[in-house]
């Protein structure tokens, strides 16, 4: 079964309601980090110059109760106007009699701005009668928010279906790289996962521990293998919680017919985490107390780097290291200039992850280096470990 796209939509004098992945860095009112809109460029031109009225609906943050300016749609209106180079008109809501008399007087090639879905409860719940109202702002939905494409909300799940849905220009080439990963690979297939919570990285772990050759770890799910090997791990952040998950992955890896998870040998450690904090490098059986890991030592990246030179297949998602203080960046950039230089190489390298794509963006490594950048950092590795997304489903034909 195929997913129904936009070259086969009818949008001439339709109102196209585009669920647009945003969700952008902002600071004092300003939009940091354009990536996420400019990935969705060539859909929105595509919508305008297929003669439509283009109406953006997408979320911003986490706001707690109601309408909060720190978390408004507004402040991305200046991006949508330099990029798209057509009048975009705001609306300080994303329902009601508002929203809908801006839809009804936008003309064809011009964009109107929902403020953000997330300023109403009913959107995480799905409720039905705030999808109706959504819906109602348009007569076509697209779907361009493979960020959010593991949410059951109703931007995601209640519209498409009440109103004929299609898959965005960037959602399709994201399920077609991603689904590669899934379906046939080249071997050596390579995951290089980092992260907070082992929670959320457990399920893509396994996956790849059946289907894939190396599992190469950062961050704290590096700190939790390593406390998890019976290593001490001084004051570093690891995850408690998850040290069971973390011991039975250890027991699975470099089986019979398993994947080799390739925990850190060597770390550098600190007192503090600052500019001027003094660091050093020791093995992971001599951190100290009151030392916590800041970043992976050069023994182990550069066996990190000697597996991503021999791999066919490279996923990655997550820096190395804490890289928001430059010294501990080493790793990661390390990391970055190997998998570019094997995807130079012929490799297929897929990346993901906010945190990744702010990382390449501070570094100046550009994303063409790499085979394909997803957009997506949840809901690219609950995708690679095989789970369905009710949101894609809905768009199949």
């Amino acid at each position: 079964m195929t997913y129904r796209t936009l070259s086969t939509a009818h949008l001439s004098g339709k109102r196209v309601l585009l669920r647009a992945g945003f969700d952008l860095p902002m600071k004092d009112g300003t939009v940091t980090d354009t990536t996420r809109v400019e990935a969705l460029v060539p859909t929105m031109k595509h919508i305008l110059d297929a003669g439509a009225v283009l109406v953006i609906m997408a979320h911003q943050g986490r706001p707690k109760d109601g309408p909060d300016p720190e978390f408004s749609q507004k402040p991305i209106v200046p991006v949508l106007q330099k990029l798209l180079r057509v009048p975009v008109h705001f609306v300080s809501d994303c329902i009601g009699p508002e929203a809908e008399s801006a839809v009804a007087k936008a003309k064809k090639g011009e964009v109107v701005l929902l403020e953000n879905l997330r300023f109403y409860k009913e959107e995480k719940k799905n409720d039905p009668e705030f999808a109706r109202k959504l819906a109602a702002l348009g007569d076509v939905y697209v779907n361009d928010a493979f960020t959010n494409c593991h949410r059951d909300h109703a931007s995601m799940i209640g519209v498409p279906a009440l109103i004929p849905g299609y898959m965005g220009l960037s959602l399709e080439q994201e399920v077609k790289h991603l689904s590669a990963v899934l379906n046939a690979p080249e071997r050596p297939l390579t995951l290089v996962v980092s992260g907070a919570k082992m929670e959320t990285k457990v399920p893509v772990i396994r996956r790849f521990l059946s289907s894939g050759d190396h599992i190469l770890v950062g961050g704290c799910i590096a700190n939790t293998l390593i406390a998890a090997e019976g290593h001490k791990v001084g004051s570093s952040k690891y995850d408690a919680e998850g040290m069971a998950d973390a011991k039975d992955l250890l027991a699975q890896s470099g089986g019979v017919g398993s994947a080799t998870i390739h925990v850190p040998v060597d770390a550098v450690v600190a007192a503090e985490l600052s500019d001027n904090a003094q660091k050093e490098s020791v093995p992971v059986d001599q951190i100290q107390e009151g030392s916590a890991i800041f970043d992976l030592g050069s023994q182990s990246i550069e066996s990190y780097v000697e597996i991503i030179r021999s791999s066919r297949t490279i996923v990655w998602n997550g820096p190395l290291g804490v890289y928001e203080v430059a010294q501990f960046a080493e790793s990661t950039k390390v990391l970055a200039a190997a998998v570019a230089k094997a995807t130079e190489n012929g490799a297929t390298s897929l990346l993901g992850g906010g945190d990744t794509i702010d990382f390449l963006n501070a570094f100046n490594f550009p994303l063409s280096a790499y085979t394909f950048v997803s957009m997506g950092g949840g809901a690219m590795l609950e995708f690679i470990s095989g789970k369905k997304f009710q949101s894609l489903e809905l768009l199949k034909e």
